[in-house]
C-alpha cells in the first residue's frame, strides 16, 4: 500500500538542477541568464522548478506564472499577468507602479485592471508595455536577485512568446535576473509556434536548453521506495518500469492508484488518450488497430493487417505522426508511449481484441520475413496466444523459443518456453505437434533458464523432470538433467550439486563419450576443497583428453581451465596467463561462448588476485561487452561486473566502480551475483562514512546469504565486511566476539587470498581496543606486570593475538598482493614474544620482503620499548612500499596513518607529519570521511601536518611535567596518587590537569587519557 501519493525523494535530476543553480549563480554575478528545460508531459518539469526555488534560489525573489490553454492558442499574457498579480498581493499597487521605470505604470494595465486605463493604443502600446515589463523586473533585481519562471510554454498565445522573446533578448547585463522557461516536448508536432522560437532563442550566447529524460531503472527504484518507503519487489519494478517506461508521474500514478497491476488508473488514461481523442476517426480507427501490434510496428505489416491502400494508410498516419502519438522509428512506427499503446489496446472490445490478433498472426504466417529475426517468430507466436488459439500458440511459441536460441535472446527463448509447458495441457496432441515430449521441454526450460539467471526456477524445472523420469531406464536424459540442477546448485550456493553430478557421471554409459566428457568437466569444477584436488586435476585431465577426442571444444577448454586453476600460483601468473590463452583459442576455434565467458572470469580473477589490477579490469570490462553480444549480459556479464568492480575498488576508483554496480544491479542478475556486487558497494560506503547505506547493504547481502552454502571468496569478504562496519559503529564489544567465532569456526587456512584480509580486519580491531601502550609486549618490555586492569572486551581482543600468529605462521604468501596483506598483519601485531626470556621476538619469514625488518637497526629481539617501536616502524614503512607498488592508494593510506602514529611514537615528529600529509592527500581524493577524521584527530592533537606544527618540543603543546602528570592520568590514578608519585602538591597536580585538559580539547580525565592512548603517546 502506498504510503505517499508524490515521492519525498527527488532522484534522477542532479545534472539539471545543478545547472539552473549555475545559472543563478551566473546571473547573481552579472551575467545574463536564461534556462529552457523542455521535457515530456510528467517527466518532472515542474518538480525540478519546485526544487531549484525551495533549495537553492537562497534569497533571490521568484516569480512565478503559468500559461494557460485556451482553444487552439494560449491566453494571452497570461504568465505575466499572473506574475503583476502576485507582486501586486505581495506588495500593493503602488509600490509595483514605483518601481516601473518613469512612474507611469499605465501600460501595465493591459495586463492587469488595478493600474487603471491602459494609454493609447498603437505600434508604440505594445513596445511600451513590453519596455515596462522589463524594466519593473530590472528594478526588482536591484533589491535582491530575480527569478523568473514561465511554465507550460508549449500553450503560449502569440503575444506571450513575443514578450518573452524581448525579455530574453534584451534584459540587462547586470539585472541579476534569470528566466527559466519550461514546455513540453510532446506537445510540440512539426507546425507548432514554440518550435521556430526555440531555435531562434537557442542561439542566443546566453541562453542554454535542457531536456528531461526518462528515469532510470535505478532512479525508478529509488522514487517508487519513497513513495512507498520500502524497496518494490524486482518483479513488481519490473512491470511497474517496463509500463512507464522512466516517466515520473507514470511510476508515481501506476503505484498510487492501482499498486502496480494490469488496470491504468482512470486520471493516468484520461492523460494519455487526450492526444488520440484529438485525431481524425480515421486515424483513432488506424491507431486501435496499431495497438494490437505493439510498442513498434512495421509499415508493411501495419498495412498487411490494415488492409489499406497506401494513399489512404498515409493520409490515417499523418495527423498520428504530427500530433506526436506516433514517431516514425526507421521502416516503421513507434507509439510516444508504451502506455498510449497500452490504453487504446486495453479499449478495444473483447470480439476486437481477437480478430485484430488473429488478422496480425495470419499476415505473419503468409510473410515472416516483414519481421527480423527472431522478432517474427516471436511476435507470432504473441499473436496466435492473443487471439486465444492454444494449438497454434504452443507451435508458434516452439518455433520462436528455437529462433530465439539461434540469436542468443535467453531471456525470449525461456518465454516461449514456459509458454509451451502452460499451453501443454491445453493441446492434446502437443508432443506430435512439436517433436519432442514434456520430458524434454522441461529439460531445454531448465537449461535455458540457467542462462537467463533464473536460477530457482531452472532447479525446480529439471527436479520436477527428474520426478517425471525412471532413472534405469533413461540413463542419459537422467544424466543431462543431473548435471543440468548440479550446475545450477553451485551457482545458486545450493547442497547437493557434487552428489548430483557424481550420480550423473554413475548414470553415463560407457558408449557415451561426449556426455561423459560434459559431466565429468562440470565435476571437476564443483571439487574444491584442498582434499579434492588430486580428483580435481585427474577428472578434469581425462575430461580435457575426451573433448579433445570427440571434439568438443567447449568441454576440452573448460577442463583446460579448471586444470589450470588445480596448478595456479599468484607468484608465477606467466605459465596461467599463456594456459588461459591456449583455453580461449581452443573455445574460440569451436565458438564455444560459454567457454570463453569462464576464461574471461577466471583470468580476471587470477590477475585480481595476483594484484595485477590494470590488467584484471581490462580483461573483465571486454568479458562484459563479449557477455552483452552473447546474450548474456544477466549471468556472465553481471559475474563479470563483479571482477571488474573489484579491481576499480582497489585501485581506489570508487566512482566508477560503482557505476559498475549499479549498471549490473539494474540487469536483475541472480541473487549470489547481486550480493557479491552489494558488497563492493558495502566497502565503499563504509570507507565514506555512509554507515546507514552500508548497513541496509550488508543485510541484503547477508539475506542472499543464509540460504546458500558458499566458498570463501563469498563469505570472508562478507565476515570483514560485518567486523569494520561493527567497529565504526563502536560495537566493539560485538565486533570482538564475532571475530573470536570466526576463529573458533571457520577454516582460514585454505584460501589464504580471502583468509589474509580476515586477519588484517580483526588485527586493526584488536589494535582499535587495545591501546598499544597497555599491549602484553610493551607491558613485558616495561617491566609492568601485564594487562591485569583490562577489561573483559579488552581482555577477549588481547586473548586473539596469539591465535591470529598461529593462523598467519601456517598461512603461506603467495604473491605481491597477500604479501601486502601480511607485511600489514605484521605492522599491526608488532614483534611476537618469544617464550624464552619473554620479551618480543621479530620472526619475520626468511627470504621474503618482512626479512629486511631483522636488519637496519633494530635487533632480532628487542626487550625495549623503543626498540619496540622503531621495530613497527620499520614493519609499517615495509607494507606502505607493498600498497604503493600495488596502486592501492586506500590500503596505502590506512597504513600510512598507523606508520605516522610508529614515527611519532619513536619521537621522529617529521616522519610522522611527512607520512600524515600522504596519507591525508590520499584520503581527500579518494573522499574517504571516516580516515580524514582520524587523521585530522591526530594531526591537532599531535600538532603535525598543520601551521600549528611546533618546531620542536612536546605533543599537544603539552609541558613535560603536564606529559609526566598525563601518563599517571592514563594509569588511572587520583590526584593524590599523582601528587606522591612525583612528589609534587594536590593543588599543583589539580592546576596541570587542567592545562592538560584544556590542550587537548578533554572534557573529563577519562577523555584525556582515551586521547592519549589514541595518539600513541606512551608507547
Amino acid at each position: 500500500m502506498s504510503i505517499h501519493a508524490v515521492s519525498p525523494l527527488f532522484v534522477g535530476r542532479a545534472r539539471e538542477l545543478a545547472a539552473l543553480g549555475d545559472a543563478l549563480a551566473r546571473s547573481r554575478a552579472g551575467a545574463s541568464s536564461t534556462v529552457l528545460v523542455g521535457g515530456e508531459a510528467g517527466v518532472g518539469k515542474t518538480r525540478l522548478v519546485k526544487e531549484f526555488t525551495d533549495h537553492r534560489a537562497g534569497d533571490a525573489r521568484v516569480l512565478v506564472g503559468g500559461c494557460l490553454e485556451l482553444g487552439t492558442e494560449g491566453l494571452p499574457f497570461a504568465p505575466f499577468t499572473a506574475v503583476l498579480r502576485g507582486l501586486v498581493r505581495e506588495l500593493g499597487r503602488d509600490a509595483v507602479a514605483a518601481l516601473v521605470p518613469g512612474g507611469n505604470a499605465r501600460g501595465l494595465a493591459r495586463l492587469l485592471p488595478e493600474f487603471g486605463e491602459p494609454g493609447k493604443d498603437g505600434p508604440e502600446a505594445r513596445a511600451r508595455l513590453f519596455e515596462q515589463v522589463l524594466g519593473l523586473l530590472e528594478r526588482l533585481a536591484e533589491e535582491r536577485p530575480v527569478v523568473l519562471i514561465v511554465e507550460d510554454a508549449h500553450w503560449a498565445d502569440r503575444s506571450t512568446r513575443d514578450l518573452l522573446t524581448f525579455l530574453v533578448r534584451y534584459q540587462r547585463t547586470a539585472a541579476r535576473l534569470l528566466i527559466v522557461v519550461t514546455y513540453r516536448t510532446d506537445e510540440l508536432h512539426r507546425n507548432h509556434p514554440l518550435r521556430p522560437l526555440l531555435a531562434e532563442l537557442g542561439r542566443v550566447e546566453w541562453v542554454t536548453r535542457t531536456e528531461l529524460r526518462r528515469l532510470t531503472r535505478r532512479e525508478a527504484v529509488a522514487l517508487a521506495a519513497g513513495i512507498l518507503e520500502r524497496e518494490p519487489s524486482p518483479a513488481d519494478m519490473d512491470l511497474i518500469y517496463a509500463r512507464s517506461e522512466g516517466n515520473p508521474l507514470f511510476v508515481e500514478a501506476l503505484l498510487n492508484e492501482c499498486d502496480g497491476g494490469e488496470a491504468l488508473p482512470e486520471s493516468l488514461r484520461d492523460l494519455l488518450l487526450a492526444s488520440v481523442e484529438r485525431q481524425p476517426e480515421e486515424t483513432q480507427e488506424l491507431l486501435r488497430v496499431a495497438s494490437a501490434g505493439g510498442q513498434r510496428i512495421e509499415h508493411a505489416l501495419l498495412s498487411a493487417v490494415a488492409g489499406l491502400d497506401e494513399s489512404t494508410l498515409s493520409r490515417a498516419l499523418r495527423p498520428a505522426v504530427a500530433g506526436n502519438v506516433l514517431v516514425v522509428d526507421g521502416e516503421g512506427y513507434s507509439f510516444r508511449h508504451a502506455l498510449i499503446r497500452e490504453a487504446l489496446h486495453d479499449d478495444l472490445l473483447p470480439g476486437e481484441h481477437v480478430r485484430l490478433h488473429t488478422r496480425y498472426a495470419e499476415a505473419l504466417e503468409r510473410d515472416l520475413s516483414i519481421l527480423p529475426a527472431p522478432r517474427g517468430a516471436i511476435e507470432l507466436a504473441h499473436h496466435w496466444h492473443s487471439a486465444h488459439d492454444s494449438t497454434w500458440a504452443l507451435i508458434s511459441a516452439w518455433r520462436a523459443a528455437a529462433a530465439a536460441r539461434k540469436s542468443t535472446a535467453y531471456d525470449e527463448q525461456l518465454r516461449m518456453l514456459s509458454r509451451v509447458l502452460e499451453l501443454w495441457d491445453s493441446v492434446p496432441d502437443a508432443a506430435e505437434r512439436i517433436g519432442h515430449d514434456r520430458i524434454d521441454v522441461l529439460r531445454q526450460t531448465a537449461t535455458v533458464a540457467h542462462l537467463s539467471g533464473e536460477y530457482e526456477r531452472s532447479i525446480a524445472l529439471a527436479g520436477a523432470a527428474l520426478d517425471e523420469l525412471d532413472h534405469c531406464v533413461e540413463p542419459i536424459r537422467a544424466a543431462m538433467l543431473l548435471r543440468q540442477r548440479g550446475l545450477t546448485r553451485y551457482d545458486l550456493g545450493r547442497p547437493g550439486y557434487v552428489e548430483d553430478l557424481r550420480r550423473a557421471a554413475e548414470l553415463v554409459p560407457a558408449d557415451q563419450l561426449k556426455l561423459r566428457g560434459q559431466v565429468l568437466e562440470s565435476l571437476s569444477r564443483m571439487l574444491h576443497r584442498p582434499e579434492d584436488r588430486p580428483e580435481r586435476q585427474a577428472t578434469a585431465r581425462r575430461a580435457m583428453e575426451i573433448g579433445h577426442e570427440v571434439g568438443d571444444t567447449n568441454v576440452e577448454a573448460h577442463a583446460m581451465i579448471s586444470l589450470t586453476w588445480g596448478d595456479s600460483c599468484y607468484s608465477d601468473m606467466d605459465a596461467q596467463l599463456a594456459a588461459f590463452a591456449e583455453a580461449r583459442r581452443i573455445a574460440a576455434r569451436g565458438d564455444a561462448y560459454n567457454a570463453l565467458m569462464r576464461c574471461a572470469i577466471s583470468e580476471s580473477d587470477a590477475l585480481e588476485g595476483a594484484g595485477m589490477h590494470e590488467r584484471a579490469a581490462q580483461v573483465a570490462r571486454d568479458g562484459v561487452e563479449e557477455a552483452r553480444q552473447y546474450g548474456l549480459a544477466r549471468t556472465s556479464g553481471t559475474f563479470l561486473s563483479i571482477n571488474l568492480a573489484e579491481p576499480l575498488v582497489s585501485l581506489g576508483r570508487w566512482d566508477e566502480a560503482l557505476q559498475v554496480v549499479e549498471h549490473a544491479l539494474e540487469l536483475a542478475p541472480p541473487a549470489p551475483y547481486r550480493a557479491s556486487l552489494q558488497g563492493f558497494a558495502t566497502d565503499i560506503a563504509m570507507a565514506r562514512g555512509q554507515y546507514d547505506r552500508a548497513e541496509k547493504l550488508l543485510e541484503a547481502s547477508k539475506s542472499v546469504l543464509s540460504r546458500g552454502s558458499y566458498r570463501d571468496q563469498t563469505t570472508l569478504p562478507h565476515l570483514c565486511r560485518e567486523l569494520r562496519l561493527r567497529q565504526a559503529r563502536g560495537q566493539l564489544g560485538e565486533a570482538v566476539e564475532m571475530a573470536a567465532r570466526a576463529l573458533d569456526e571457520r577454516d582460514l587456512v585454505s584460501s589464504p587470498r580471502y583468509a589474509w584480509p580476515v586477519l588484517v580486519t580483526i588485527a586493526q580491531l584488536v589494535r582499535a581496543v587495545v591501546s598499544p601502550s597497555r599491549s602484553p609486549e610493551v607491558a613485558a618490555a616495561a617491566g609492568e606486570s601485564g594487562p591485569g586492569s583490562l577489561g573483559p572486551v579488552e581482555r577477549l581482543a588481547l586473548s586473539l593475538l596469539p591465535r591470529l600468529r598461529a593462523l598467519a605462521g601456517q598461512l603461506g604468501a603467495e604473491g605481491e598482493l597477500q604479501q601486502a596483506h601480511r607485511l600489514t598483519f605484521t605492522a599491526l601485531t608488532g614483534p611476537e614474544p618469544a617464550p624464552e626470556h619473554g620479551g618480543p621476538e621479530a620472526s619475520p619469514e626468511h627470504g621474503g620482503p618482512e626479512a629486511s625488518l631483522e636488519h637496519g637497526g633494530a635487533e632480532a629481539s628487542p626487550e625495549r620499548g623503543d626498540e619496540v617501536a622503531a621495530w613497527r616502524l620499520k614493519a609499517c614503512d615495509l607494507a606502505v612500499e607493498a600498497w604503493q607498488a600495488l596502486r592501492e592508494p586506500y590500503a596505502e593510506a590506512l597504513t600510512l596513518l598507523t606508520a605516522a602514529q610508529a614515527a611519532l611514537a619513536t619521537g621522529d615528529r617529521q616522519g610522522a607529519a611527512a607520512r600524515f600529509t600522504r596519507s591525508r592527500d590520499l584520503a581527500r581524493e579518494l573522499g574517504a570521511t571516516p580516515l580524514l577524521e582520524q587523521l585530522d584527530v591526530f594531526g591537532r592533537r599531535a600538532r603535525i601536518g598543520g601551521p600549528e606544527e611546533p618546531a620542536g618540543g612536546q605533543p599537544l603543546g603539552l609541558t613535560a611535567r603536564e606529559l609526566e602528570v598525563l601518563r599517571e592520568v592514563t594509569r588511572g590514578r587520583s590526584n593524590r596518587e599523582i601528587a606522591e608519585e612525583l612528589v609534587i602538591s594536590i593543588k599543583t597536580v589539580s592546576v596541570h590537569v587542567s592545562n592538560i585538559l584544556a590542550k587537548l580539547g578533554a572534557a573529563t580525565r577519562g577523555e584525556a587519557a582515551a586521547t592519549a592512548h589514541r595518539l600513541r603517546l606512551f608507547d
